[in-house]
């Protein structure tokens, strides 16, 4: 545990640039984002399905792409007031997050811990007796229903968990206590289910824990069969596992697992991430993302005296890997963010800064990069392809290893590609996988979003490439399109 001062510091210095941007910041960004959504949060909250042709991404309704961008929030309904909660979220529409995933029943003491405004969630730790008041703005539950309200008036899901896992698994980390069984379970599902029935959701359940006997498995179904009741099949429904692990271990032939989530965790290799890809290569067929994979400044591996915290750049490569490897999307996080953390409460794995502060670390607003630089490209026909890449003598150096793996991506039909590059290494890709006698070369920056075009080649069997700054641990997307198709700058919106 570290003094809290540092916090308490770098809260004080963000407070001041805060004060000095607030005026034009508000005006142009957060005000333009909310009125954009307003008509939208006024009618019928919008619904996700998965995408009936491939499989493989989620869709709206109509069809049209759903790029789940997230940003874990985990204690946001427990300890932020209505005005932090959004301060929180006008920064993170902003940056182009589609969902904040958090938790109703919150890990850190949620049930005996009361929310920002005194309020504690249940009853005597009875699932069956949710504390409802009568009146507005009056219990717990009132509160985590404006924030849902909020993140829908800025055109964002709220991934929500009902519970964290310690609730009905205590694992070897849990602080509970235990208070759920298969019959309150399913009653509980389908109250809360009724309750956000309308509302823009995605239903996580699991939090942070494995399946370890018939009961925890039981539990789990018990929660979906009353969600399902209670919301009427409206939302999309997936698991949040261990580290290391996916809802697939347990639940993949499960007809209610909308999608597969992996927590690919809090490592900075590749090694982790590369199962992202197989769950993609998984019978039958279904969407895959990443729950959670490492944090912005957060211990690496939780031993920072060993490895320090970790940096943009290591959540920038974890982006990619997953995005590159047939994921439908991305999750971020903050160490700092997911937990609130602020001066005057007890830290919870040394975090480095506030949560204010935290909001402009610099992995936040580099995801919407890849966002932008996916949607900028027919989405819906992506898929894998690290065959793109032509492997050195040793594999090692390319396609590499470690916190240096490069991973490829493309149309399945050929018209574009493109390839992530960790480090500043010259690499050869197998361009007769693409269509078209010319290719339009792009280096697009993870770290700016900036796409610079490098002229057009003739389409051969391979290539050589050098990134711009050859030999630096600077990241690097490759762009090369079919020169036919007449693509945008990639990102262009």
């Amino acid at each position: 545990m570290i003094s809290i001062s540092p916090v308490a510091a770098a809260d004080a210095a963000h407070r001041t640039l805060r004060a000095l941007a607030a005026t034009c910041w508000a005006a142009t960004c957060v005000c333009a984002v909310i009125a954009a959504s307003a008509a939208v949060a006024q009618a019928a909250a919008p619904r996700l399905k998965v995408d009936p042709t491939t499989q493989r991404f989620l869709v709206y309704e109509d069809g049209r792409p759903f790029f789940y961008l997230a940003d874990t929030a985990w204690e946001l309904f427990h300890r932020l007031k209505i005005d932090e909660a959004r301060e929180y979220l006008d920064d993170r529409a902003v940056k182009g997050f589609t969902v904040i995933q958090a938790v109703a029943l919150a890990e850190l003491d949620g049930l005996h811990t009361p929310n920002a405004y005194g309020h504690l969630p249940l009853i005597d730790d009875d699932p069956t007796r949710p504390a409802e008041q009568p009146g507005p703005n009056n219990d717990y539950w009132d509160h985590v229903d404006a924030i849902v309200d909020e993140a829908a008036q800025r055109g964002m899901f709220i991934g929500l968990l009902p519970t964290w896992g310690d609730k009905w698994n205590l694992a070897k980390w849990g602080k509970g206590p235990v208070i759920f069984t298969p019959e309150n379970a399913e009653w509980y599902g389908e109250w809360i289910g009724r309750r956000y029935r309308d509302k823009p959701v995605i239903w996580i359940l699991g939090g942070d824990r494995p399946i370890e006997n018939d009961t925890h498995r039981q539990i789990i179904e018990a929660m979906v069969r009353g969600l399902r009741r209670g919301d009427g099949g409206a939302h999309l429904i997936t698991f949040h596992p261990r580290g290391g692990d996916s809802s697939s271990r347990w639940f993949h032939g499960a007809g209610w697992l909308d999608f597969n989530m992996r927590q690919n965790g809090h490592e900075v290799n590749s090694l982790r991430y590369v199962g992202t890809r197989a769950d993609y290569d998984l019978s039958p067929t279904k969407p895959v993302i990443d729950g959670e994979p490492i944090y912005e400044d957060h211990p690496i591996e939780f031993d920072a005296p060993k490895n320090g915290h970790s940096v943009a750049a290591d959540c920038r490569r974890a982006l990619y890997w997953d995005l590159f490897s047939g994921a439908c999307g991305h999750t971020y996080g903050h160490h700092s963010v997911w937990q609130m953390a602020a001066p005057e409460r007890e830290p919870v794995n040394m975090p480095l800064l506030s949560w204010r502060a935290a909001l402009q670390q610099p992995g936040a607003g580099q995801m919407q990069h890849a966002r932008r630089l996916l949607e900028s490209r027919p989405v819906l026909t992506r898929i894998p392809d690290d065959a793109l890449i032509v492997s050195d003598e040793p594999a090692t150096a390319v396609p590499g290893a470690g916190r240096y793996r490069m991973v490829g991506t493309r149309d399945r039909s050929g018209s574009w590609a493109a390839i992530y590059v960790p480090v500043g290494r010259p690499f050869t890709v197998k361009t007769s996988l693409l269509t078209g006698e010319r290719l339009n070369v792009w280096w697009f920056s993870p770290r700016t979003g900036a796409a610079t075009a490098a002229g057009q080649i003739a389409r051969a069997d391979t290539h050589r490439f050098v990134p711009p700054d050859p030999g630096e641990s600077l990241d690097w997307v490759l762009v090369l399109d079919d020169a036919s198709q007449d693509f945008p700058a990639p990102g262009a919106r």
